[in-house]
């Protein structure tokens, strides 16, 4: 690990230099993208100084040991090194976690998009628990939530609904909740007191910035319509609403949250742009899983993730066969145990796989 130590205090220093010359800082692009690097970097470089801070404690008393003659002091320097050995393996993970090479993405915000599966009307309630969840979850973490569009279930719920979901590393953390969502409860329209099983989709799409794909506007078909559904006269009856055809894919993101066409235009490029791009970013995926074929943030919207038990109370994450007795929480917000776990589960895999990082 010491060979990685010193690139890392090497291009660190490289980095110093860089986002402070002027070339850069005019090159908005590249700045962004150093200074990111820049940022990590130095997390990393904290906790290496505590790192060597411990080696050379435990070195000072090792020497001490050995050549000292006063009982008290070698006692003194005995409970040093004990302290200092036993602090050792944890900071060492724990640099060796921050040394995993950082997806990209990470950074980077997300368009979610919920959409009701097998169950009929009860999956268009469950996909509006899981909308109410994210939400709450976002705002705890200080993340703004933002809706683009949404199709109402007729039962309560939602048959789609997409978000917009602006913070900091937000990718990062909501990439782990893309798949099938599974929910066994007795439903309202139920009378006879079964339990039925239901399933909605989650997908979670980073955010294409408009320098990370290039969309040629003359492939995108804009069709204005006026809004459907609740809303105020001028929503329903101005042609504000907002339906692009993307031509060479066939794909069609609509938009008419915003009363102006102009803000539901600017939000339905978004969508696209983001949809463009995770599509790129699944062929590279593909090469990638090769390598790590066990990765739990795979996002693959055909795997079933998890299961919502509401008679048991239970809540069950099939990637890593994690059972939660707390389905009351999970369901309003309370979603970081979740992630948490399945992070470490994913940093563990890639440290399985990243050989040069040990």
């Amino acid at each position: 690990m010491q060979d990685k130590i010193k690139i890392v205090k090497q291009r660190f220093d490289e980095l110093t230099e860089l986002i402070i010359q002027p070339n850069i800082i005019s090159d908005q692009k590249k700045y962004i993208k150093l200074n990111k690097e820049y940022k990590d970097l130095k997390k990393v470089l904290d906790l290496i100084h505590v790192y060597e801070k411990l080696l050379s404690n435990a070195s000072e008393a090792e020497e001490i040991i050995s050549n000292d003659s006063d009982s008290e002091i070698i006692e003194m320097a005995k409970l040093q090194f004990e302290e200092s050995r036993h602090a050792l393996p944890e900071i060492e993970e724990s640099i060796k976690l921050l040394l995993i090479p950082k997806d990209p993405e990470d950074s980077k915000n997300v368009v979610i998009e919920v959409r009701a599966g097998t169950g009929g009307d009860e999956a268009s309630i469950f996909a509006g628990d899981l909308h109410r969840m994210y939400t709450k979850y976002c705002e705890s973490k200080g993340w703004e939530v933002d809706v683009v569009n949404f199709n109402q279930g007729t039962s309560g719920g939602y048959k789609e609904i997409i978000f917009e979901v602006n913070g900091v590393d937000v990718y990062g953390t909501m990439k782990y909740e893309a798949g099938v969502h599974r929910v066994q409860r007795i439903p309202q329209t139920e009378t006879q007191g079964r339990v039925h099983t239901s399933a909605a989709s989650v997908i979670v799409l980073p955010e294409a910035e408009e320098f990370d794909l290039e969309l040629d506007m003359t492939e995108v078909r804009i069709e204005r319509t006026t809004s459907t559904g609740p809303g105020g006269q001028s929503v329903n009856t101005t042609y504000s609403a907002i339906k692009l055809h993307h031509e060479p894919t066939g794909m069609i993101v609509s938009c008419q949250d915003q009363k102006s066409s102009h803000k539901n235009l600017e939000k339905a490029l978004k969508v696209l742009r983001s949809r463009l791009y995770e599509m790129e970013l699944a062929k590279k995926n593909a090469v990638d899983s090769e390598r790590r074929k066990n990765m739990v943030s795979s996002g693959d919207r055909s795997a079933k993730i998890r299961t919502y038990n509401y008679p048991q109370g239970r809540v069950t994450d099939h990637r890593i066969g994690l059972t939660l007795y707390d389905l009351s929480n999970i369901i309003n917000g309370d979603i970081q145990k979740l992630i948490d776990e399945l992070r470490l589960a994913d940093n563990t895999e890639k440290l399985k796989s990243d050989k040069d990082i040990i």
